[in-house]
């Protein structure tokens, strides 16, 4: 059957998860397939397409970014460690072109902060998401915006991708697919193992609030507002991160810092339901400050299109890092890039965040047996998704380290397609060669900028 034939018969989707039985036509061919268009999956398809790889990055909203400009968490880090660079290559260049548009405040990276968000880099959002577009753009990246993946299947050519859009269903086959969903969405599509933590860390709703003079307001009076409110259950105590000093912070900081918790977004109906108790809660919230004196005309100026999700699942992969590893620094026979961030677990009971912070000198490095789900073939995943432990997660979860991870799948899946194996098998010297050519600097090679 010639390619015409295909594209005309499309794929018979029959499965055992789905009661139907129809005809999806193969529109695209392509080398790589990315899911998800956050901090990991736009560097992913940038990665890839510049090693010349025919890429597709398929995102259900209609900007590129993810968390950054979606949930409006847009101060991705951390790109250096104790004074040096950790994290180059596209994820690097993004943030300087962004800041050449005067779109970043970048801190002095020599000087060593004595807390760790310090050195964090402060993004406008729409500068941003428009270097990305650029950068899709100008790699060869194919953009299918406002689109899912509703379907996933391997076969003996690769992978099918079925996609769900606003015109309808059809295919993508593709040599090789990267999960950088967040959540492990296409891995567990494929089958293959997921885990998750006992108790899923809170989500949250980024905002700003305005209109009101502080000035004026009586912060013993708030408290016993605040705790007759919740006796009246008028409030919750999740919905104060500190019950010594409620919403005290959150007025001088201009935003509810909310913990969102008993949630689970990892499926659509889930996520659905965050987002609805994200926005009840500020509202509830925002109700309670307007009885306070100083406060009666706030006003909330500004709210995150997507509620904020720290985790869901991940997958089981063929390397697992832990939490002892990250803390000591571990160097892989694997590693593919670095990390850095302090365990940065927010409690699933909105009583804080429980962290331990890296000794002196110590950079976490992850390594590449951890973005492959265990068996199998043609899937990368990259993200907050690899596999780790939940303290482990709580720490690589960041953007730069989404981004450099995302990075690392791209040009696996771009040597994979290319030499036609398994990315299991894709050999780790080529691949460390690749990255340090494009800018990036793998642990191994022992560079730091």
């Amino acid at each position: 059957m010639n390619r015409l034939q295909e594209e005309r018969k499309g794929i018979r989707m029959n499965s055992k998860n789905y009661d139907l039985n129809i005809n999806i036509p193969v529109k695209e061919y392509a080398d790589a397939v990315v899911a998800g268009a956050g901090s990991a999956g736009c560097f992913a398809a940038i990665q890839a397409a510049r090693m010349g790889a025919k890429t597709i990055l398929i995102e259900k909203n209609g900007i590129l970014g993810g968390t950054t400009t979606t949930a409006n968490v847009n101060f991705p880090g951390l790109f250096h460690a104790w004074g040096k660079q950790i994290i180059g290559g596209a994820c690097w260049e993004a943030i300087e072109r962004t800041a050449a548009l005067g779109g970043a405040v970048m801190p002095d990276f020599s000087i060593v902060p004595e807390r760790h968000w310090q050195n964090q880099v402060l993004v406008n959002r729409f500068v941003f998401a428009s270097v990305l577009d650029e950068m899709c753009i100008e790699s060869g990246v194919k953009l299918h915006l406002h689109t899912m993946p509703a379907h996933v299947e391997e076969n003996e050519d690769g992978v099918i991708v079925v996609c769900a859009g606003k015109d309808g269903m059809y295919a993508i086959q593709t040599k090789a697919i990267i999960d950088a969903t967040g959540d492990a969405n296409i891995a567990g599509l494929l089958g293959y193992a997921r885990v998750r933590s006992k108790f899923l860390q809170p989500g949250t709703l980024s905002n700003k609030l305005d209109g009101y003079d502080i000035e004026k307001v009586n912060f013993n009076d708030l408290k016993n507002r605040f705790n007759k409110a919740l006796q009246e259950g008028k409030l919750f105590i999740t919905d104060c991160q500190s019950a010594q000093n409620p919403f005290q912070q959150e007025l001088y900081d201009h935003r509810v810092n909310m913990h969102i918790t008993d949630i689970d977004a990892s499926t659509s109906l889930g996520k659905t339901q965050a987002e609805l108790k994200a926005r009840l809660t500020l509202k509830r919230i925002v109700a309670f400050l307007k009885t306070v004196p100083g406060c009666e005309n706030l006003q909330v100026t500004f709210v995150a299109d997507e509620c904020g999700i720290r985790e869901t699942y991940r997958i089981s992969g063929e390397n697992t890092i832990t939490s002892e590893d990250y803390l000591n620094g571990r160097v892989y026979d694997d590693s593919v890039c670095y990390s850095f961030y302090p365990i940065d677990l927010h409690l699933h009971d909105s009583s804080g965040i429980k962290q331990i912070f890296l000794e002196q000198g110590v950079v976490p490095t992850i390594p590449y047996g951890a973005l492959i789900p265990k068996n199998s073939k043609r899937i990368l995943t990259a993200g907050r998704c690899i596999s780790g432990d939940t303290d482990a997660n709580s720490a690589y979860r960041v953007q730069a380290t989404c981004m450099a991870t995302g990075q690392v799948a791209g040009a696996a899946a771009a040597i994979a397609a290319k030499e036609n194996v398994f990315v299991k098998d894709v050999n780790y010297r080529e691949l460390c060669k690749e990255l340090t050519l494009s800018g990036a600097i793998v642990p191994n090679n022992m560079e730091t900028k």
